[in-house]
């Protein structure tokens, strides 16, 4: 009889089994061993990284939903006194008051979420995640266009595209390859709190698509003479599209457009 392999299509499960893959993303997470000294993996698994990650953690909270897993990932790291199995939903933990890292391989279906808890927790350093490739590349530029998500949150946090990891290292296999986006806080953030307000409803404003064209967009709230004056400073074509326009161009706009 084959051994049950434990997997819920409802939970989105891949398991990562390559032992390379593991090491190399590991390295990525926590390029500094002990630094943070916390750490938070979304999704444990079977275990795989989490037994890699454990040598380079001082604390390590593994967090996993499915219960059928829960048992085998307690016995297996019963003598890793650093890390720590907890059984439930990663969604609902409270995020710790000190300085901490997210790292995991995260359901395909969940990521979204996921990414949401980071950017509101107020102690994250940084999340090193294994995503949906098209999500990974999508977030971070590699397509040579720019979301929503990442140009509102520029200002605080960096995000990295790290590298591409084909299906054929997980099982179940999924259906599409998977990649390691990394979202860093930066120790600096490149605007104020008061400037961050007009920068976020600046650029939400342009990715709104009223008016057909970023340029016209941003006419609604701002005369054109300035918004041609900010165009010129970023260096943009008035006929862009909003998407095709990276971060520090977007900086370029709201220095002309938020000036008083």
């Amino acid at each position: 009889m084959a051994r049950p392999t434990h997997v819920s299509r409802a939970l989105s499960q891949n398991f990562l089994t390559d032992r390379a893959t593991a090491d190399r993303f590991a390295r990525l997470a926590v390029p500094r061993p002990h630094h943070p000294p916390l750490v938070l993996e979304v999704g444990a698994g079977k275990g795989a990284l989490t037994e890699v990650l454990a040598p380079r953690c001082r604390e390590l909270l593994a967090y996993e939903i499915d219960p059928r897993l829960v048992p085998a990932l307690r016995t297996r790291f019963s003598g890793t006194p650093q890390v720590r199995v907890i059984g439930g939903d990663f969604l609902a933990a409270r995020p710790p008051g000190s300085p901490f890292s997210v790292v995991g391989n995260v359901p395909f279906s969940r990521t979204a979420d996921v990414v949401d808890w980071c950017l509101h927790a107020p102690g994250l350093t940084d999340a090193t995640l294994l995503t949906q490739l098209e999500y990974a590349r999508k977030r971070t530029g590699d397509y040579g266009s720019w979301t929503l998500l990442t140009v509102r949150t520029w200002p605080r946090y960096e995000w990295r595209f790290l590298g591409r990891v084909t299906r054929a290292r997980f099982r179940p296999v999924p259906r599409v390859d998977a990649g390691i986006v990394r979202i860093e806080r930066r120790r600096t953030p490149l605007l104020d709190r008061t400037s961050y307000d007009d920068w976020r409803h600046l650029v939400e404003l342009g990715f709104s698509g009223v008016g057909g064209s970023l340029h016209a967009s941003l006419r609604r709230a701002h005369p054109r003479r300035r918004v041609d004056a900010a165009f010129r400073a970023a260096r943009l074509d008035p006929r862009v599209l909003v998407g095709e326009v990276p971060p520090e161009q977007w900086l370029g706009l709201h220095d002309v457009l938020a000036s008083r």
